[in-house]
């Protein structure tokens, strides 16, 4: 039986003078290429994850699972609890792992199958009267449908039941769902009302944040999956009175359905004009962008790639003046490979689900390489999931603190600790990270036909064996991605300092905390411009929400002969933004050159 779900998104897009990091965690970005307008041919499916705040992003391949009649799908705690399947099949799983309560709108699923879901906050919407059934459903929209979907097709049939039946908690969204054939947008209301338009086979579809479906062909059940009353609920709310009595040919859903607060809101304008013209190559100017457009020549992954790692460079709307100001996630005009950036994905659709490559970037895609893993392999890379998938579901809403704490033996760490070395001094080190990047994404594409060569030889003697071999090679691949961005870290981290603390207060408005910055042959502390110094967890912007300091005074702390400096700072203002949890501090500030440092201690920080 399929259901339908909810979810409660409490998200408001920030104004357009507000950083970067005060805009929605879940504001993501997608784009789903038709297969005829792809170069392979095949269905494309790309997607930038921004969440923020203190998190980690554990990956599981979750098995099938046979289920009790009567088992029941407990989901959040305010949502409804759906009727499970005897059987749901296995999936990948990216999850997103915050404090409680949780994240109920993030997080990528593909199943065996090939399905992909996927989504973007495009709140809010007009509805204030939401029709909810015992909470509705939020969460559950994305796991269901991969626990129960063989087409993309059915997986949109699937969530438009759920919201039927229990009607959508968050004030709007729109959900990707995509597999070999065809990608869909499934965009949803507060409540009870949607629509869901498939994606043409010779078209692009991008989404930043707002509603993007505009005309809806109520007849044409091929490519639109519509809630009944979708026009006639709207005329009865006053948002849309026809020109023409009976003559709805001017409904626009995007128009109708989205708060009017949040009509062309400019951190929306720019991703979907920037990303329009990096496709069409093309200035278009801000206007009402189409839902799809024909590309005038096939796209390839590296057009993909420039949309979703783009900062804007060489346009007018690239604030940083190439690096030289700021990092350029943490400015006034939002781009799409910004701070909140945890992961960024590329999807290329196989007629053999098992040969299926998810192209994964952990973090900010900019600094992290793509990496090939195929959607066969039977175990997540060594370090990349180190939660029990079963364990992954019971606890999602309620992480533990050593889940998200910092921990040197999983990769994700790794791949942060390059990204948050290098965001500060963004400008001085890119073409080095970048240059790393490309030479690893090339080597990737390179060996690509060679070993799905080999792989489909070895499937064809048996399937098992061929899986194994796909997940040797991308446990291979993720493994050299991290022990490259662990050699970079090392080469950046050339600064040593020393937290004076082993714990740290929220609450204590008055404490101190110093941090002793060390004096090398290569490093001179005392030429350190303190005024340039801020101490503060990395999801923050540096300039403006790190700590500052209180005094400084020049000593010889570790007796070797050479001057260090002792920073003292406010407690509660360096830990301001963090979640209590073991957690990295990054350290930054100029030297009397002009030349900007990075540097990471840790400590424990409390309430």
């Amino acid at each position: 039986m399929r259901m339908k779900v909810l979810s409660r998104t409490v998200v408001l897009l920030a104004c357009f003078f507000i950083i970067t990091s005060a805009l929605p965690a879940n504001a993501c970005f997608s784009i789903i290429v038709g297969k005829n307008a792809s170069q392979t041919g095949e269905i494309i499916l790309a997607h930038n994850e921004d969440n923020g705040g203190p998190l980690v992003m554990p990956q599981y391949k979750v098995p099938r699972m046979k289920h009790m009649p009567g088992e029941m799908l407990t989901l959040e705690n305010n949502a409804a609890k759906v009727p499970q399947v005897p059987e749901t099949w296995s999936y990948i799983w990216s999850e997103t792992r915050i404090p409680a309560p949780g994240a109920s709108f993030s997080d990528f699923f593909i199943n065996e199958w090939g399905v992909a879901v996927t989504s973007d906050n495009c709140g809010p919407s007009r509805e204030d009267k939401p029709e909810l059934v015992n909470g509705g459903v939020g969460f559950g929209i994305r796991e269901i449908v991969a626990q129960r979907a063989k087409t993309a097709r059915e997986g949109v049939e699937i969530a438009v039941e759920l919201i039927e039946e229990y009607g959508y908690n968050a004030s709007g969204r729109s959900y990707q769902i995509a597999d070999k054939k065809e990608g869909w947008m499934l965009q949803i209301v507060n409540g009870k009302h949607y629509v869901a338009k498939r994606v043409a086979d010779d078209e692009v579809a991008l989404i930043p944040n707002h509603y993007t479906i505009r005309k809806v062909d109520m007849n044409d059940k091929q490519n639109y999956i519509v809630s009944p009353d979708l026009i006639s609920y709207a005329i009865s709310r006053g948002w849309y009175t026809p020109a023409v009595l009976g003559d709805y040919s001017d409904f626009d859903f995007a128009q109708v359905y989205q708060n009017p607060t949040r009509q062309n809101h400019p951190a929306n304008i720019y991703r979907h004009q920037h990303s329009l013209e990096l496709l069409l190559k093309k200035s278009i100017g801000q206007k009402d962008f189409p839902f799809s457009v024909k590309p005038e020549k096939k796209v390839g992954m590296d057009v993909i790639k420039e949309i979703v790692r783009t900062h804007y460079e060489g346009t007018a709307d690239d604030v940083t003046n190439s690096y030289q100001i700021s990092s350029p996630h943490f400015t006034s005009k939002r781009v799409i490979c910004t701070s909140t950036t945890q992961q960024s994905f590329i999807v290329q659709f196989r007629d053999n689900p098992d040969f299926t490559v998810i192209w994964n970037a952990l973090g900010h895609p900019c600094t992290s390489p793509y990496v090939p893993w195929y959607l066969g392999i039977n175990k997540i890379p060594d370090g990349f999931g180190w939660i029990d998938a079963q364990k992954g579901i019971d606890s999602h809403f309620t992480a533990a603190v050593n889940d998200y704490s910092y921990n040197d033996k999983r990769a994700w760490w790794a791949i942060m600790d390059l990204q948050n070395i290098a965001d500060p001094q963004y400008g001085q080190v890119i073409a080095k990270l970048k240059k790393s990047r490309d030479n690893l994404e090339k080597q990737y594409v390179k060996e690509q036909p060679v070993l799905e060569g080999k792989a489909q030889e070895i499937y064809k003697q048996s399937p098992e064996k061929g899986k194994t071999y796909l997940t040797q090679y991308t446990n291979k691949q993720a493994q050299l991605a991290v022990n490259t961005a662990k050699g970079l870290y090392n080469e950046l981290n050339v600064v040593k300092i020393k937290i004076l603390a082993d714990k740290i207060s929220q609450n204590d408005k008055q404490g101190r905390v110093s941090v002793v910055i060390y004096s090398t042959k290569d490093f001179d502390a005392g030429q350190i411009d303190a005024s340039t110094l801020a101490l503060g967890d990395a999801y923050r912007n540096y300039k403006t929400d790190w700590a500052h300091p209180l005094h400084t005074r020049l000593k010889d702390v570790d007796n070797d002969g050479r001057v260090d400096m002792i920073v003292s700072f406010n407690a509660a203002d360096a830990a301001k933004y963090e979640k209590p949890r073991y957690a990295d501090m990054w350290l930054t500030g100029k030297l009397a050159s002009g030349k900007r440092f990075v540097a990471r201690d840790f400590v424990e920080i409390v309430q």
